[in-house]
């Protein structure tokens, strides 16, 4: 009787393997796409959206959150993630080592052939939003002096403060980008602050300006803050796009046509927006994405 029992266990259990294993398998067969997204707010809104979209369309999502920046490409080069929202000038930089272009389309041709090549992985569309670098300057600075746009910022550097954050002053896509097309900035006072704290900075009056990025919630608000216009383009274009995998579009063609309806309604402007409902306002973002999707789609 004991023999039976521990055949019978013996059978379940490899039944139970084999089930999982099978489980496993569904999962990487494209029946449910697997949707990654970064640690910060404004990934997993655009994720959310990309998701709900999906969801729309009748397909089966699965989502994995708060994946670090660092191991988020490697998640999609193993199969573990389908899709996640990325960035052409992060993907031409970061990724690919290349060094920076200021045209979004040069950037997004380069990205998409060498993703292709290299890691059989697809850029699909890329929408109006470009989440890249910039320098957020007071409302009270800019209408004293003047400055509207980078250049004007240069030729009166000697009467701004600059919050710097250390980094800035050193990486391609900071200050040795500007100074290479528009000259040096001769800065009034400059002093290094944590990146986290340079709004704080900025209202009380310790500093003009700073580096930002353009999509931050913060600037939203342009009765206080002017994102600069970078007249000369000195910075490589961050735009939003989904990266996926080659073969869950080739079983799942359905997602680049759902997608690609997307994301030329993803803008700045709303994106903007929408992490100032999150960050400044402390709404879900999957609550925020929901308002956003329904705005759009």
């Amino acid at each position: 009787m004991k023999k039976i029992f521990s055949l019978i266990l013996i059978a379940t259990t490899v039944l139970t393997v084999f089930v999982a294993c099978g489980a496993k398998s569904a999962d990487r067969s494209g029946s449910v796409v697997r949707i990654g997204s970064k640690g910060f707010t404004e990934n997993e809104i655009v994720a959310e959206v990309y998701a709900l979209a999906l969801e729309d369309a009748g397909l089966k999502v699965e989502r994995t959150p708060d994946l670090g920046s660092s191991i988020i490409h490697q998640s999609l080069t193993t199969g573990d993630i389908d899709l996640y929202p990325e960035y052409t000038g992060t993907g031409l930089i970061s990724v690919l080592k290349e060094e920076p272009k200021t045209s979004a389309d040069e950037v997004y041709r380069e990205v998409k052939k060498q993703y292709e090549d290299k890691f059989k992985i697809s850029w699909l569309d890329y929408s109006p939003a470009s989440d890249g670098q910039g320098i957020v300057i007071t409302r009270a600075a800019s209408d004293q002096y003047g400055i509207k746009t980078i250049s004007d910022l240069q030729k009166n550097a000697d009467k701004i403060r600059f919050a710097s954050q250390g980094e800035f002053d050193q990486r391609s896509d900071g200050i040795p980008g500007l100074t290479a097309k528009y000259g040096e900035f001769h800065w009034k006072s400059t002093n290094v602050y944590d990146n986290a704290l340079k709004y704080q900075v900025l209202d009380q009056n310790q500093a003009d300006a700073a580096p930002a990025y353009t999509t931050e919630g913060q600037l939203s608000d342009t009765g206080k803050y002017l994102l600069l216009e970078d007249d000369k383009q000195a910075w490589p274009p961050y735009n939003l796009a989904p990266l996926v995998r080659d073969e869950i579009l080739q079983k799942n063609p359905k997602i680049a046509e759902v997608l690609n309806k997307i994301s030329p309604k993803i803008t700045t402007e709303n994106i903007t927006k929408a992490n100032a409902e999150v960050d400044l306002k402390g709404k879900e973002y999957k609550d925020v994405a929901k308002e956003l999707y329904e705005s759009i789609k």
